[in-house]
């Protein structure tokens, strides 16, 4: 899995005291750390037309520019496409992790509750909604990856599965205007293929995942964006960011997968303890690493 540090402003705030005439430096670190958040939702997007999920995000990350579908050889990506899911979930306030009580448990054994049901107006993202809701009792996040994904040997688990998820992912990115539809002939059958049409909003996600881990780059995953954080990690865990560095020179990426590996190497309990941290998005980290 991979991990993204996103982009940071370090901010300097000055608070003056009008009565007193004096003034301080001290920067208020929640508000900094809200700045960071708002920051990675403006980077995530230029306008409403074109702004992309997670799990969009990762799927355009694999499909092939002109041939239009993933690879035959991934079979992370459905996976991670399911872990996409839940931190879209967990970001969008409607999944939280259970206490972690007096014992601690770990990230891995706590379970998901719901924390709100109201509809997020996204289809897939309001079926999983609907799914966790309906569960008891509660499971953990990597059972709901397995589950959504299909890959249960629970007879009574198995209608959790969301199926036809890359193909209906790619139809929301034909309706932005990013891919289009054609069909192409593969000797014994008729396959639904998607090839890129706009190139200009791939290659701002290829560029805005460079620049995170390059020129952009910050030490610290508490001060990187949410959301560019899970992009970067879910991208490594569906074995599609190899295709963000693909177009980087030699130092480049090694730099690039270095940092990676740096943050692929993070303690998550620790992370996921720390003040304003998303307890949903490390959970998801721990399952794809563990």
């Amino acid at each position: 899995m991979n991990r993204t540090d996103g982009l940071v402003r370090r901010v300097k705030a000055r608070d003056t005291e009008s009565n007193g005439g004096s003034s301080s430096s001290a920067p208020n670190h929640a508000d900094q750390e809200n700045k960071v958040d708002k920051e990675d939702e403006m980077e995530d997007c230029d306008s409403k037309e074109t702004r992309l999920t997670l799990m969009e995000e990762v799927l355009l990350l694999g499909l092939k520019d002109k041939e239009g579908y993933t690879s035959f050889w991934n079979d992370c990506i459905s996976s991670g496409l399911r872990g996409c899911i839940l931190i879209e979930l967990g970001l969008r306030g409607r999944i939280e992790l259970e206490r972690a009580g007096m014992r601690r448990k770990g990230l891995c054994t706590r379970k998901i509750i719901l924390k709100s049901d109201t509809p997020t107006g996204d289809v897939l993202l309001d079926e999983a909604l609907k799914h966790i809701k309906e569960t008891y009792p509660p499971e953990t996040i990597q059972s709901w990856i397995e589950y959504l994904s299909g890959e249960t040997w629970n007879p009574l688990k198995i209608r959790y599965q969301l199926k036809n998820v890359r193909e209906r992912l790619a139809k929301n990115l034909v309706e932005k205007g990013v891919l289009t539809t054609e069909k192409q002939n593969f000797l014994l059958f008729d396959m639904t293929t998607h090839p890129l049409t706009d190139n200009v909003i791939k290659c701002r996600l290829v560029k805005k995942i460079q620049d995170a881990v390059l020129t952009k780059w910050v030490n610290d995953p508490q001060r990187i964006g949410k959301r560019m954080l899970a992009l970067i990690l879910l991208a490594h865990a569906s074995d599609v960011l190899e295709n963000a560095f693909a177009p980087l020179n030699d130092d480049d990426y090694e730099l690039a997968m270095r940092r990676v590996r740096e943050l692929l190497d993070l303690d998550f309990e620790a992370e996921s303890a720390k003040s304003n941290a998303n307890e949903v998005i490390w959970a998801v980290f721990a399952a794809f690493t563990k």
